[in-house]
């Protein structure tokens, strides 16, 4: 049996555009924790900090889709070129504001225009969907990216952490940023892969957030990226509370992990069933798998309900983002997946306060009935959305296409 993964590989120019954007969107994971690390350790205010994180975070959430949106319209190399030489400018100025000492309006004004940076991932599927339109290996490619995805987030918190602490406390940010700007060019200078300009279909003006099939799925991750946040909080919350601080990266770990082995076994498959109903049943899974983590109150049964809980993690962001490259109108691609990225982005966010929240008034314990609301939520929305996500007709294939399984 041939391995579907070395398969999509074999694609001109696939290695080179994967490789480059896997170091140019380290900086997703490494920026927010990144700065919050260096401020912190440099000035020594939690509260200064974690705004100008924050501040960086939801400007970039708003940001990301607008810049996706002229990709779409212009090309990709014309507008991230541009863009990634503010983003970087702007990150090298919060370096320097940090180490040499300027007002603290130039940490908040640097963050503003940082958040500049392009949605690589996005890009990247822009790239594969442009390979491997209407085929199979599309789901391969994207599961892939989805183990990527996890891979960042798993080791880019981490090393700017630990950079910022074992050397200077801007080291982890100024690695950051050089993953952003070589990673990025790199990945701008190969021009054979990059997707054509598609003209906008009569009808298919304004942005993508306005096409129902977007909002559904948006809203719905919106919730997963709450549980993957809640996970997070709650786990550091009880196993201090269980005295062993020191396991709360074992089991975090353990969560994402679970995601990145299933996901990638999902890529594997080539499965027939109808995109809108496979996201259905691995967000019914989310949300059953909630439950167990309301009575886990040793490490051992931590990590065990948390790594179940994790499984089905990356299969719903593979059919999530299977269903955007179905469901939205082609020239609208790149900002329909920017759109859900922000919104796993919000979501968690939102799940970390939440959680935060309930933990300090309620208990560690009860940090994860943040999850079960959640998950509940997420589960309606893409139940009741099924009609709308099935898209019979909403955006025309080639003729000499074969048609999705419905």
């Amino acid at each position: 049996m041939s391995n579907p993964y070395r398969e999509i590989f074999r694609a001109p120019g696939a290695k080179g555009f994967a490789a480059a954007g896997f170091l140019a969107r380290l900086p997703l994971a490494m920026a927010p924790i990144g700065i919050v690390a260096m401020l912190s350790q440099a000035l020594g205010e939690y509260w200064l900090a974690g705004a100008v994180s924050a501040t960086f975070a939801l400007t970039n959430a708003l940001v990301a889709p607008q810049i996706s949106r002229l990709v779409d319209r212009l090309g990709q190399a014309r507008v991230m070129v541009p863009a990634t030489i503010v983003s970087v400018a702007a990150f090298t100025a919060l370096i320097a504001a940090t180490n040499q000492g300027w007002p603290t309006w130039t940490l908040f004004a640097s963050a503003l225009l940082a958040a500049t940076m392009p949605s690589i991932p996005a890009m990247v599927r822009a790239r594969w969907t442009e390979i491997f339109r209407d085929r199979p290996e599309l789901n391969t490619a994207f599961a892939f990216e989805s183990a990527a995805d996890e891979l960042v987030y798993i080791a880019g918190a981490s090393v700017s952490v630990g950079l910022s602490v074992a050397l200077f406390p801007e080291a982890g940010m100024l690695v950051s940023t050089l993953f952003l700007a070589f990673g990025s060019a790199a990945f701008i200078l190969q021009r054979s892969t990059e997707p054509r300009v598609r003209p906008v279909e009569h009808g298919g003006g304004g942005s993508a957030i306005r096409q129902r099939p977007v909002q559904i799925i948006t809203f719905a991750l919106i919730f997963i990226g709450a549980i993957f946040a809640t996970a997070e909080v709650s786990a550091v919350a009880i196993t201090k509370e269980l005295g062993q601080p020191g396991a709360a990266s074992l089991v975090i770990g353990v969560y994402a992990v679970g995601s990145f082995v299933v996901g990638l076994i999902v890529g594997a498959l080539n499965l027939k069933m109808a995109l809108q109903r496979q996201l259905a049943i691995a967000v019914a899974i989310i949300a059953l798998t909630t439950l167990p983590l309301l009575v886990a109150d040793t490490v051992l049964l931590l990590a065990l309900a948390v790594f179940v809980s994790g499984v089905a993690i990356s299969p719903t962001f593979i059919t999530a983002f299977g269903l955007i490259e179905r469901r939205v109108p082609e020239a609208m691609l790149t900002e329909g997946v920017t759109w859900v990225m922000t919104g796993i982005g919000i979501g968690m966010a939102l799940g970390a306060f939440a959680a935060g929240w309930v933990v300090d008034n309620f208990g560690a314990q009860n940090g994860f009935w943040v999850s079960v609301v959640a998950g509940t939520i997420s589960l309606l929305t893409v139940l009741l959305g099924q009609r709308t996500l099935a898209g019979d007709g909403v955006r025309s294939l080639p003729a000499a296409a074969p048609q999705p399984a419905e």
